[in-house]
């Protein structure tokens, strides 16, 4: 945060490092306020009821006015000794300070009671901004929430209840059901369902089971878990998550920083432009000493009205505020300035496995030459039977009662790059690709549809192949149609996978643009020159190893924010789930709170003109100004919270 404008983010400073304090803040400003409201009350009736000089007066009413008043006036003088003279203190306290000495000049009334007012009221829309402030705290603090005070850990077969903080990575804890899980980890034994949706926004639980990561911050519903830790708290999702989204606040959008400046601008103009109200009408009118009172009083009222307090709170409130909302429903925006560009966003693209596709292989065709299906299947998964590889699973989850079957199998051989061989009830099974069956001898042939092919050969004779794809996610293509309903004009799908397979998936999905056969590198190489197109470019991944392309992007979307941490820290928004129609309403949100954001804006400059007008007709008077100012304030304040819903 630099020097210079130090002063105008007082507000969104305290709303990230005094948020704690804001409860006792907000008390001891109302009681002021009130004891004031009292106080000008009492000396107004002193006023009517005696017959005091005018700076006796003056006297009774700066006791309410100091009692209300000596923090704006305080700030004022701060921003003066920084060089920060134009702050919304500042204005006010000339104002006021201005009404004060007003009756002092032959001829005028006094305005002491206005001065305190104003004062009073100028307090009064602080007050709101800070309960607001508040407020779009406990909506960020809802995620405080999946931090569990204590953790039940076994040391010494004993349980202990320790805070989640003291675990060290590798013991073990006890959760029972209903309580949050504290730290990451892995089940060692039970198993149980839990519940996501603290995090994902997602109601449905997952099931667990033992050998199942799981995740801090969700809640075990059914069974007693025993987990071993794999991360220390810091290192955790929670506390991860719970900071990201309190440093959210730093990352200035666009509006705000524009309003800082417009600010740097605007206070100057204002300032000079009271001083040349009160001072040329008089001189060119002739009657210098009659009617400067008058005209210093628009010029006072001009600089209340002025003040922009309305815009400097409810902007960046409006952008708090659409922050907590998003992190409600599984979304988590880093900073105010993405919102502002993911409302905005006009090409998107995709990484595809994980992010479009489910990222799981799945059997999609047997085509058997010597035998039938099932057999070839048969043979192809108790050949796999112990690889790793995500292939191997396809098979043994397309052949689920190879176990039980009883076949004997034996000297399994794995040639790298290549596939496997085994013995199969005295068969010699060959389960791999093309340059295997070359390697044995037997005649394969290629398959018409795309996908990643497996050919089988018994005892050196070609038995037939096995197509295997990665399955579309059940709701990619809706989320792209509702996508390009939002407006974003281009969607374009990376992979690395083969350009039949990629035209595959294109086609399931209506995606016209895609790029196959990109290695990692080719990834951050063509999202850098799709850079050059339409801005801003949203990347979405999955984030195993897109770190690099979602932090070149201007919006790096990380899917599943579950898994990667590499993709959490790299990314500008994390979807908390792997659905990618949750992009869908990350854009509808964002959209919303920049429109809230741009009501705020033109409402309170708007009636701001108005009443400038009427001032400098001298229909106006001060008690109008500071209901103009503090009015708008606490209505956009209102609407700014309308963000968080």
């Amino acid at each position: 945060m630099s020097h210079d404008h130090h002063h105008h983010h007082h507000h969104e400073e305290e709303c990230c490092e005094l948020g704690h304090h804001h409860e006792e803040e907000g008390h001891g400003t109302l009681v002021k306020i009130i004891l004031a409201a009292v106080l000008l009350a009492a000396a107004w009736l002193v006023e009517h009821f005696c017959d005091l000089a005018t700076w006796q007066l003056l006297l009774i009413y700066l006791v309410p006015y100091l009692i209300v008043g000596w923090d704006t006036l305080k700030e004022a003088a701060e921003g003066l000794v920084h060089g920060e003279a134009f702050n919304e203190h500042f204005l006010m306290s000339v104002a006021t300070l201005g009404a004060l000495c007003i009756g002092f000049l032959p001829g005028a009334e006094t305005q002491f009671p206005e001065a305190v007012f104003v004062m009073l009221f100028f307090q009064v829309g602080e007050l709101f901004e800070g309960y607001a402030e508040g407020k779009s705290r406990e909506s960020i603090s809802h995620l405080m929430n999946i931090r569990p005070e204590t953790a039940t850990v076994l040391r010494d077969g004993a349980e202990v209840s320790v805070s989640p903080e003291e675990i060290a990575v590798g013991e073990t804890l006890v959760i029972r059901p209903g309580e949050r899980i504290p730290l990451d980890g892995i089940v060692l034994e039970g198993a149980s369902g839990i519940d996501t949706k603290a995090l994902t926004g997602e109601s449905a639980p997952r099931d667990v089971a033992e050998g199942d990561e799981v995740i801090s911050g969700c809640v075990n519903l059914s069974g007693v878990l025993r987990i071993r830790a794999t991360k220390a708290y810091g290192e955790s999702t929670v506390s991860r998550i719970i900071e990201l989204v309190e440093h959210a606040g730093e990352r200035k959008s666009r509006s705000e920083t524009f309003i800082s400046r417009f600010a740097r601008i605007y206070t100057p103009v204002v300032v000079f432009a009271a001083l040349a109200l009160a001072v040329i009408p008089p001189l060119v009118s002739g009657h210098f000493g009659e009617t400067f009172p008058t005209w210093l009083y628009r010029a006072l009222m001009f600089l209340v009205v002025s003040c922009p307090c309305a815009l400097v709170i409810s902007v960046p409130l409006t952008f708090f505020g659409g922050i907590g909302g998003a992190s409600r429903r599984g979304i988590l925006v880093k900073g105010a300035n993405y919102l502002d560009a993911l409302a905005s966003v006009k090409t998107m693209v995709f990484d595809k496995t994980g992010t479009l596709t489910r990222g799981q292989f799945a059997v999609e065709a047997v085509h058997p030459e010597t035998c039938d299906e099932r057999q070839l299947l048969h043979l192809a998964a108790h050949v796999e039977h112990f690889s790793t590889h995500p292939i191997g699973a396809a098979l043994r989850d397309a052949f689920p009662d190879e176990a039980t079957d009883g076949c004997e199998v034996s000297e399994v051989t794995e040639i790298a790059g290549q596939g496997i061989t085994a013995l199969v009830e005295g068969m010699k099974v060959a389960v791999g690709n093309t340059r295997l069956m070359d390697g044995v001898g037997a005649a394969w042939h290629d398959c018409h549809c795309p996908g990643t092919i497996i050919h089988v050969a018994i005892d050196g004779l070609y038995a037939g192949h096995i197509v295997i794809n990665d399955k579309v996610k059940d709701d990619s293509a809706g989320a792209l149609a509702d996508l390009r309903g939002l407006g974003v004009r281009r969607l374009v799908m990376l992979t690395g996978d083969r350009k039949a397979i990629a035209a595959k998936v294109a086609g399931e999905l209506g995606i016209n643009e895609y790029r196959p056969e990109l290695l990692p590198d080719g990834k951050v190489a063509a999202v850098e020159e799709m850079l050059g197109g339409e801005r801003p470019l949203a990347f979405v991944g999955d984030g195993i190893n897109d770190a690099p392309v979602l932090s070149r992007a201007d919006i790096g979307i990380a899917m599943g924010g579950l898994g990667s941490d590499a993709a959490i820290e790299a990314a500008d928004v994390v979807l908390m789930d792997d659905k990618p129609s949750k992009i869908g309403l990350a854009v509808r949100l964002a959209r919303r709170t920049v429109r809230i954001a741009r009501e705020n804006v033109w409402f309170a400059i708007g009636v701001k003109v108005a009443v400038l007008v009427l001032a400098a007709l001298g229909v106006a008077t001060l008690w109008m100004a500071v209901f103009a100012d503090v009015g708008v304030t606490v209505i956009a304040v209102l609407n700014a919270m309308r963000a968080l819903r």
